[in-house]
């Protein structure tokens, strides 16, 4: 049985890609900061006995290597790096920027993703699937920044794709792909209620392209529909 573990999974697309992946039958690894505290994910949980929750606070990267430890025996086929944060809403525009909540952004949007495909390498490994996904945005694309803004979200994910394509080079001839997603304007909590589409479209149309990946399409950043995004 197929193996993925998902970070942010209390909510949102990561509590959506846990319902959908739990549904078809795989183990589901969700982490969050506070399981205890994940009605949503629990309530889930008590419907599919193959998901199992773990407490993980991706900005603390020592949390990230003791799970690692913890998970050692585990082969994972797909490792979701879904956790974020917009931290903007807290930093106040230029001139008024707030360097610590940038330097908490960057932490987990960009740093803690590449610290977790690091720990959990040798778990990605011995799967059949040997893949990362990254769920970014399209507000990284520096190509498409025509309306300025949310310095701190988009530098972070703008640095995520950056870090991520170079780790899709160094790693292909492991055998190991790395994905990196534009989910689409999505009704979650950090989308809001006006966004486009919902969280279940989303991360339908993201697995499917998971199912179909290949390694000649690694390092690619794509929309949740295929369509190719601009750097």
């Amino acid at each position: 049985m197929a193996t993925v573990l998902i970070t942010g999974a209390n909510r949102g697309l990561g509590l959506e890609f846990c319902r959908q992946y739990a549904a078809d039958g795989w183990n589901v690894i969700a982490c969050c900061r506070n399981p205890d505290d994940a009605f949503d994910l629990n309530n889930l949980a008590s419907r599919y006995p193959n998901i199992q929750s773990e407490a993980l606070d991706v900005s603390e990267l020592e949390q990230i290597d003791a799970l690692s430890r913890k998970l050692s025996d585990c082969c994972i086929d797909v490792l979701i790096n879904n956790a974020g944060v917009y931290g903007d809403l807290q930093g106040g525009g230029f001139g008024q920027l707030d360097y610590q909540e940038w330097t908490k952004s960057l932490a987990i949007n960009t740093q803690a993703p590449v610290k977790m495909a690091e720990a959990f390498l040798p778990q990605i490994k011995c799967s059949d699937k040997k893949l990362i996904v990254n769920i970014s945005s399209l507000m990284g694309s520096i190509a498409d920044n025509d309306s300025g803004g949310s310095i701190f979200y988009r530098s972070s994910k703008a640095a995520l794709n950056a870090a991520m394509k170079s780790l899709a080079i160094d790693l292909k001839d492991q055998s190991v792909g790395v994905l990196i997603f534009h989910p689409g304007w999505v009704k979650t909590d950090m989308g809001g209620p006006n966004a486009l589409i919902n969280a279940d479209q989303s991360v339908a149309g993201m697995r499917a392209l998971i199912e179909n990946f290949s390694l000649d399409q690694t390092g690619g950043f794509v929309k949740y529909d295929g369509t190719t995004m601009p750097w």
